[in-house]
């Protein structure tokens, strides 16, 4: 964390980060990845959310090749929910994961998702267990539960534990993991490489280190995953204070963008040419059970979506609800045919430079009064609800969770803090702030914790430093409260 902390002062300072030159052998020697194991070898949809029981049964159920469980971005850490997920990954594991409720009962099919986990990021901690009096890791808490109740009941039924690391800015960051999952295995009596875990790339950073970060990993890397919405984030928090730096309204950041496709590029032609899995980013539309127009127009942007990704060689997609994965898995199935995976596909016509990386130029893109006041409403709404104990929230048809939630939010502090012009010609203000802020909380009127929304969003957008992570003030918050 400190090595972040100087990076980002350094790059707020002038520096252009760039490949690294001291892992230039690395980059260009041969080597590859284990073979996937049997579960891990057709990854064609993935559906991903909360380690609550009931969406974690529909979601292994959906149909999708693999269901992540999310005790990261979708999880509002209060103790209850924290121990609830562990809870939920031992009944899933063991497969005995079922629900009994308003006269239905909920169980697992004879075919599920392989189970992958996602633990909390290197940032954040657990205040309720320490260690020495200080608070432990929430990346450690949350892995080491999981493998230690899990792995045996997992390995028995022919699976593993499988994991995703979220936010890694280097391949040290990987190596640390790498670390943690022999010292695991050791401690199980399991042979090294029992361990897979797939890596988020959602951070500018990690993705100089694409090739560094399988390579640290060892035996347990598995593959990279294009975080999109983290990946934007990232943007603005390590860039803000480039003067040329300036992204427009979250909704024209799409992965057709040249900065966006030239990094999902890269991750393609670095993963297979490693026998890594190239996952491509989260479709976070949730469909209406009441507006077909609604849903005829999201599905085709869906579909578009998930055309480029597969036309670009990625093995698998993201989906964020049960009704979109048919729509995904026919997309990937057209392109796969009776392959399992595109790994065949090595991609030498990408040549991905670091200006590629970090040209943040967005043709035609503008910052609009209504892209601040839809980054105001949603990020109100959802720390409304992150403290109120529910850490993803379908909003306007999106699920957005805490990645989401950070890009309106930076969205806001940096319109707010450069003075940026709207297409209109207006300047965004604190006073304009305040005024879509105030619109925004009528409209969210009779939402609980609503207040202390509007409290913790003030200080994110108004405050002279901008905040690394919302949810480090938010779980402070959650803390103060009574037990969530």
């Amino acid at each position: 964390l400190a090595a972040r902390r100087e990076r980002a002062a350094a790059i707020a300072g002038g520096e252009r980060p760039g490949f690294l030159p001291e892992t230039v052998s690395i980059r260009e020697s041969e080597w590859r990845v284990p073979e996937p194991p049997r579960d891990l070898l057709d990854r064609r949809v993935e559906i991903t959310g909360p380690a609550e029981r009931k969406m974690m049964i529909n979601a292994l159920n959906s149909g999708a090749r693999v269901f992540m469980a999310d005790l990261e971005d979708s999880l509002s850490p209060g103790w209850r929910n924290v121990i609830a997920a562990q809870t939920n990954l031992q009944d899933a594991a063991r497969r005995t994961l079922s629900l009994e409720t308003e006269g239905k009962r909920y169980a697992l099919h004879d075919e599920t998702a392989t189970l992958l986990v996602r633990p909390r990021g290197w940032h954040l901690v657990e205040a309720h267990l320490t260690l020495d009096g200080a608070p432990v890791s929430a990346s450690l808490f949350d892995f080491g539960l999981a493998f230690f109740h899990n792995a045996a009941a997992l390995l028995a039924r022919g699976s593993g534990p499988y994991y995703y690391l979220p936010k890694l800015e280097s391949h040290r960051e990987a190596a640390l993991w790498n670390d943690v999952f022999v010292h695991a295995q050791e401690a199980l009596g399991l042979p090294r490489g029992t361990i897979r875990a797939t890596v988020l790339i959602e951070t500018v950073l990690a993705a100089f280190e694409m090739d560094e970060i399988l390579h640290a990993l060892g035996p347990h890397a598995a593959g990279l995953n294009a975080g999109r919405w983290d990946y934007l984030f990232s943007a603005i928090k390590k860039f803000h204070a480039w003067p040329s730096f300036r992204l427009p309204d979250r909704a024209q950041l799409t992965m057709g963008v040249p900065f966006m496709r030239a990094y999902t590029e890269l991750l393609v032609k670095t993963c297979h040419r490693r026998g890594a899995m190239a996952i491509g980013g989260m479709s976070a539309f949730v469909p209406s059970r009441k507006d077909a127009e609604v849903n005829a127009r999201a599905f085709e942007k869906v579909r578009e979506d998930k055309d480029r990704e597969s036309g670009a060689g990625f093995d698998g997609t993201w989906v964020a609800h049960p009704d979109l994965v048919p729509l995904a898995k026919g997309v990937f199935d057209a392109v796969l045919g009776d392959s399992p995976n595109q790994l065949h596909r090595q991609r030498p016509d990408v040549h991905v430079s670091a200006d590629q990386l970090l040209d943040f130029q967005v043709p035609g893109g503008a910052v609009t009064e209504a892209g601040l006041a839809d980054n105001i409403e949603v990020t109100l709404h959802y720390l409304a609800s992150w403290l109120s104990g529910n850490g993803a929230v379908a909003i306007h048809h999106l699920m957005e969770d805490a990645a989401t939630a950070e890009i309106a939010r930076s969205q806001i502090w940096h319109w707010l803090h450069t003075g940026a012009k709207l297409a209109s010609g207006a300047t965004v203000t604190p006073e304009l702030y305040a005024s879509l802020r105030d619109r925004a909380l009528a409209k969210l009127e009779g939402l609980p914790r609503l207040a202390q929304a509007r409290k913790l969003l003030d200080r994110l957008s108004l405050s002279d430093t901008y905040e690394e992570f919302l949810t480090v003030p938010a779980y402070e918050a959650l803390l103060s409260e009574s037990e969530v």
